[in-house]
């Protein structure tokens, strides 16, 4: 009996382990089966978010290629805008960048953007709206002007009877701890001295047509390498030049005249205010003041397409990298794949907002155009104050004090028209009351002849 039941229990414990077998087989399988599934769409996952990746990829290596070819006469003609095209009005530098070095270009058959834009080639929206923020006018050739003066290599010197650059420079370099100093004051050479070896940046203001040679190795940029050092020369001592010093040379003078020596040595750009300028200046000025929402609404476009291109830059770099660096099996790299769902939803969504954001900037740009007889009549206005002088020296105006005398007439008409809007809305709505008055007059009558 005791060998049966032996028997038995061998057979049972044979089925039990054969169950077991069969049991973690299946487990094996099933586990397999969820990661092959799991891989799977993990793989459609990476493929689909590469496939939308390739076609901007590809399209990003076709404008490379084209901007490749187009780079040698783009990066000339920038040059030259930068060189110049400084000293001159709007008028005489379209007439240098469109009718005299394009035309070179192309007798010349020298590759370019077709009606290319300097100011596009050198700086971006992000860097203009920045530049606005600080105090630099918004018209076209205060922009200019701004991007001749951040992009030059030489120091500039600017001409600036109205002051527009020099506010501009002083909120632009606040943090850089920007030192202004007059020619002929006590502590100037002390002053340069410091802000040359602790890296800070010098203006000098109101100078006239005389330069005292004593700053000419500063403004020609004279130092000798020593080692890792920049030594410069200034006032009988050896100093060492900080890579962060700069110079800015200002004067309210309105046509002067410098000796070829300052000229070669420095940018000079024309910042006096023209009609044209200034009838664009007053057009946003206007449209802010009259239409605040359009103003608000222009700047958050300029951030928010601003905020999408530098994520969109950081997810292309993170993904670039990861995918050069990735080791085994980049399926199992599942933050990668994540990215580049990312990458793939943030570009859709910055091809739809550009979209929107041109026919947006459509939109506000014709808007604003109603105002522009307004602020060419303000411009007109300001140069007919400013001839006056020539009655008589007495009459002198500032531009800053005219800006003032703007922003308070648009005010007073605005408070002006407030009462107006007012008692025009409550005349509309005393109508009806009068007539609720009248119902109720008769109703009593109604109410009396339904009793009798």
């Amino acid at each position: 009996m005791q060998k049966i039941v032996a028997e038995l229990n061998a057979s049972l414990q044979k089925l039990i382990d054969e169950y077991n077998s069969a049991m973690a087989e299946k487990d094996a399988a099933l586990k397999e089966a969820e990661r092959c599934k799991t891989r799977l769409d993990l793989a459609q996952r990476l493929v689909s978010a590469l496939g939308s990746e390739n076609d901007r990829w590809a399209n990003a290596i076709v404008n490379i290629n084209l901007e490749q070819k187009l780079v040698t006469g783009d990066v000339l003609i920038a040059s030259a805008f930068i060189s110049y095209t400084g000293p001159f009005n709007k008028k005489n530098r379209k007439h240098m960048i469109h009718g005299l070095f394009e035309k070179y270009f192309i007798d010349n058959k020298i590759p370019m953007t077709p009606e290319v834009n300097p100011v596009k080639i050198l700086s971006d929206e992000a860097q203009i709206a920045s530049w606005n923020k600080d105090g630099l006018p918004s018209d076209a050739v205060s922009i200019e002007n701004g991007t001749i003066l951040t992009n030059s290599e030489r120091y500039p010197l600017i001409i600036d009877p109205q002051l527009q650059g020099n506010v501009w420079i002083k909120e632009k370099e606040k943090e850089n701890k920007l030192i202004c100093v007059r020619l002929g004051s006590k502590n100037i050479n002390r002053d340069i001295e410091l802000a040359i070896e602790l890296g800070k940046s010098v203006m000098i203001e109101n100078m006239d047509e005389a330069v005292d040679a004593v700053l000419m190795p500063v403004i020609s940029r004279q130092f000798i390498q020593r080692g890792k050092y920049k030594i410069m020369k200034f006032g009988g001592k050896d100093l060492n030049l900080h890579g962060n010093f700069r110079m800015f040379l200002h004067t309210k003078l309105n046509n002067p005249h410098y000796p070829p020596e300052v000229q070669a040595e420095t940018t000079l750009i024309n910042f006096t205010v023209t009609e044209d300028g200034l009838g664009d200046q007053l057009l946003t000025l206007v449209v802010g003041k009259e239409r605040p929402d359009l103003a608000k609404q222009k700047i958050e476009l300029i951030q928010e397409q601003n905020e999408f291109k530098i994520k969109l830059k950081e997810l292309e770099k993170d993904l670039l990298f990861k995918l050069a660096n990735a080791k085994g099996d980049i399926l199992d790299d599942i933050e990668l794949i994540v990215n580049l769902e990312n990458s793939k939803k943030i570009s859709t969504e910055v091809a739809i907002k550009m979209e929107i954001a041109k026919k947006t900037e459509k939109n506000i740009n014709e808007s604003s155009e109603f105002y522009r007889p307004a602020a060419l009549r303000g411009a007109l206005f300001y140069f007919l104050l400013t001839d006056i002088c020539r009655v008589h020296s007495f009459y002198k105006f500032s531009l800053e004090s005219y800006i003032v005398v703007i922003n308070r007439a648009i005010d007073k008409i605005t408070e002006q028209r407030a009462p107006k809007a007012k008692e025009e809305k409550t005349e509309g709505q005393e109508e009806p009351a009068e007539g609720g008055e009248q119902q109720q007059e008769e109703n009593p009558e109604q109410q009396e002849g339904e009793k009798e």
